[in-house]
């Protein structure tokens, strides 16, 4: 008996934790349904084939409210098609033509979404054939519909997530639907009031949107069992930076100074002078009286010689000294990529830099 008791309690306690295991498709079913709105589908979609014939595959798509249970009643089909949700609100099946089905290039297909006990439905506007197109073969009297204006709320980002609001303005009481170049599939617009058609597209990831994207509208208008189709391409762009960017002005190149530069070094340059004659000379006499006290004799000793020698030496170097004298060097890195070494005699008051001009080797400022 107490086991039975843990087991009640243990089915009470799974069946808490059963809602929190949901996925997340479920999670958006179940608060859809609390709000019992009626689901929506809003676009409808086939990849239309080259041929209807056994074996061809037909895909299918639809666009609406997430969590549902999408299927395909294709006229002249042997059964039905289940979709699968393979992302939030967006359904995808294959039918395979087989032996046995009598499906043509009109065949009408209509889809059913139940989400809950709610259950709204939609009929495919194209054919199944390409070049088939949407126009019946059947003569049209009366007025052709009119599309007067179209309309869309430019994003800032095309990226995934964001959303673009289309508006239709034209004849009443028809069906608006969409083709976005880069989206598969098309959009449904409703009709929110007599002759206007809104409907806002969430972008999605795999999308390839552009600011430029083509987009069409077709208004299609039931006359006494005629289907009347007309379109309109939208004439504004679908990314805002896009639509109100200015038009750039021409890149003019870039004009090279050849004789401009930069200083790049201010070198300073000393020059010794070299001792003359007199120099030799006066130093060797100094260095005789020198080498005659070092020798302590009368007569031209070897002292005496090495000093006079060792005196013109040291006579060489003050007169040297005395005629040392200092230069300056400029160098400038010109805008060809090339140096430049201008002389100065004095201190030239450039500095690492300044920009410079150099005209028949003379520096000035730039």
């Amino acid at each position: 008996m107490i086991m039975s008791k843990k087991f009640v309690v243990g089915m009470f306690a799974l069946s808490g934790l059963i809602p929190m295991l949901a996925t997340p498709i479920q999670a958006q079913a179940q608060q859809y349904n609390a709000s019992q709105a009626t689901p929506r589908i809003e676009g409808f979609n086939v990849d239309e084939v080259p041929r209807i014939a056994p074996g061809v595959e037909l895909n299918f798509s639809i666009y609406g409210t997430p969590g549902g249970m999408a299927t395909l009643r294709i006229a002249g089909a042997t059964h039905n098609l289940n979709l699968i949700e393979v992302e939030a609100g967006q359904y995808e099946g294959t039918y395979t033509i087989n032996s046995r089905d009598k499906i043509a290039a009109r065949s009408a297909v209509t889809a059913n979404l139940r989400v809950g006990n709610q259950v709204t439905s939609a009929v495919l506007n194209e054919s199944l054939q390409i070049g088939v197109g949407y126009h019946t073969n059947q003569p049209v009297s009366g007025l052709m519909p009119k599309i007067d204006r179209f309309n869309v709320d430019p994003v800032s980002d095309l990226g995934g997530g964001n959303d673009l609001r289309f508006t239709v303005f034209g004849t009443p009481g028809g069906k608006v639907d969409l083709t976005i170049n880069g989206v598969k599939g098309k959009l449904l617009l409703s009709e929110v009031s007599s002759g206007e058609y809104s409907n806002t597209y969430t972008i999605r990831n795999r999308d390839h949107i552009t600011a430029n994207s083509s987009v069409i509208a077709n208004l299609r208008v039931m006359d006494r069992g005629v289907e009347r189709v007309t379109s309109a391409t939208l004439g504004k762009n679908l990314q805002i930076a896009a639509a109100q960017a200015p038009a750039k002005a021409p890149v003019q190149a870039a004009r090279i100074c050849y004789n401009c530069g930069t200083v790049e070094a201010v070198n300073l340059i000393e020059v010794n002078g070299e001792g003359g004659y007199l120099g030799t000379i006066g130093g060797g006499v100094v260095g005789a009286l020198l080498g005659s006290q070092v020798g302590g004799g009368n007569g031209r000793t070897a002292a005496e010689i090495a000093g006079a020698l060792g005196g013109a030496y040291v006579g060489r170097n003050i007169e040297g000294n005395t005629r040392k004298t200092n230069h300056y060097e400029v160098v400038v890195r010109l805008q060809n990529g090339a140096t430049q070494t201008i002389p100065f005699t004095s201190e030239p008051g450039y500095r690492v830099g300044d920009k410079v001009q150099i005209n028949n080797g003379v520096i000035a400022r730039n």
